[in-house]
């Protein structure tokens, strides 16, 4: 769980306990999206509000509660964190051995340092997470700091076979992974392009067009249509015995084998022989331009950079996008031909609630009481006039007089035997 209120995690946690074996909170996811709601590793300085949440469930919850961490540079400062969650209740804490700030391009190394010190300090399982990219790394990291278990997160996304100690086809682990998602749907379209990007990290940049194509299926049928591709044409190159040659980095296996993947390190920017930078030499002007660009590259996000990429044309600028008249209710913005001045789903409820129209919206529930008023009248007068024709037989005034039909009948039957 992710959470900041001590009773919004608490009834979140009730409702799950029944259907696991223990409740996690993370505290330490350190991605944007955390820091505007306001939870996991951003909030590793408010003990008080930690201590709290952890206390309340573990009294109220019938299973163990267990938190996962990331470390303060200091280990000192890292240990008390661990000891506090100790002391409120958490029953196994995982640790991260990188700091809030190590993410991204500055992932760098995570110190195991840390978690063998928070191992030793105190008495309920810890387990370790960090620099896990093979099974070998496993057996040190417990070797080195003593933790109980070992977590591991990139190098499960790359080599789901990592804690079997092996590294097979990329391939293999796609067909797996699809059939997987095929038996137990639905899944989320982005959620299985995610994983497969991750699995083909390697091969997808030998086969660019691949990789576009993947960004591009909407379809698991076409996801499993690109990963048939992707494996006839690794499987030719093993034929050939091409492809072995380590890219510009260094490949520990050929491209189409599951293995690590190792961030970038960042440029730093050069430095010429006089002990200057070499952007000294380019003109104010020119420096000017590459700062224009750098900063309109740094407002825009990783996904939006890569579809300006494929729409060049496009405009990603906030302020050049068109400007939307809100809502008069909730402040979202409000269709711009609306009867009621008003956003599609507030304009919905209000047209439902005084049976209006709304064209802008396609909403007709005037229209739609209307006919069916129309037609209820029509089927209550086609039931009156049926009540008004007289019945022939019993139960009719009239029955004593001849049909008017008959009589015509047996006149032209009388003239035609004459």
């Amino acid at each position: 769980f992710c959470a900041n209120d001590p009773e919004v995690f608490l009834q979140a946690a009730l409702l799950a306990q029944d259907y696991c074996d223990a409740i996690d909170l993370n505290l330490g996811c350190p991605q944007m999206i955390a820091k505007r709601g306001h939870y996991g590793v951003f909030l590793q300085d408010e003990w008080d509000l930690l201590e709290r949440m952890v206390r309340q469930a573990n009294e109220k919850l019938s299973v163990p509660i267990t938190c996962k961490i990331r470390v303060f540079k200091e280990v000192e400062k890292t240990v008390c964190y661990a000891q506090m969650l100790e002391k409120a209740g958490c029953q196994l804490l995982t640790v991260h051995g990188r700091t809030k700030d190590q993410k991204g391009a500055l992932t760098g190394m995570a110190s195991w340092e840390h978690i063998g010190a928070v191992r030793r300090a105190v008495s309920i399982p810890v387990f370790a997470n960090g620099n896990i990219q093979h099974l070998s790394d496993v057996e040190r990291c417990i070797q080195e700091t003593g933790v109980q278990g070992v977590m591991s997160a990139e190098g499960n996304l790359h080599n789901p076979a990592l804690f079997e100690g092996r590294s097979p086809p990329v391939w293999e682990m796609a067909e797996e992974y699809l059939e997987v998602v095929n038996q137990h749907p639905p899944c989320s379209l982005s959620y299985v392009r995610a994983h497969l990007f991750k699995l083909w990290h390697h091969t997808l940049q030998i086969h660019q067009d691949l990789r576009e194509e993947l960004a591009k299926v909407k379809t698991l049928q076409a996801l499993a249509e690109v990963s048939r591709h992707l494996k006839q044409r690794c499987q030719e190159e093993m034929a050939k015995a091409q492809g072995v040659e380590e890219k510009e980095g260094g490949l520990p296996f050929p491209h189409w084998i599951c293995q690590p993947y190792v961030r970038p390190v960042p440029k730093q920017p050069g430095v010429n022989s006089t002990g200057q930078n070499s952007e000294g030499k380019k003109t104010g002007s020119q420096k000017r331009a590459l700062e224009d660009l750098d900063e309109a590259a740094d407002n825009l996000s990783k996904n939006q950079q890569k579809k300006r990429s494929r729409n060049p044309h496009k405009n990603f600028c906030p302020e050049q996008k068109p400007k939307y008249l809100k809502c008069e209710q909730c402040g979202n913005p409000k269709g711009n031909k609306c009867v009621f001045n008003l956003c599609r789903g507030c304009c919905k409820k209000k047209a439902f609630k005084e049976v209006a129209d709304c064209p802008s919206h396609g909403l007709r529930f005037k229209t739609k009481a209307e006919r069916w008023k129309a037609e209820k009248d029509g089927q209550m007068e086609g039931k009156v006039s049926e009540s008004l024709v007289p019945k022939s037989g019993k139960g009719s005034c009239n029955s004593s007089q001849p049909d008017p039909l008959t009589v015509h009948n047996s006149e032209c039957l009388g003239e035609s035997k004459d």
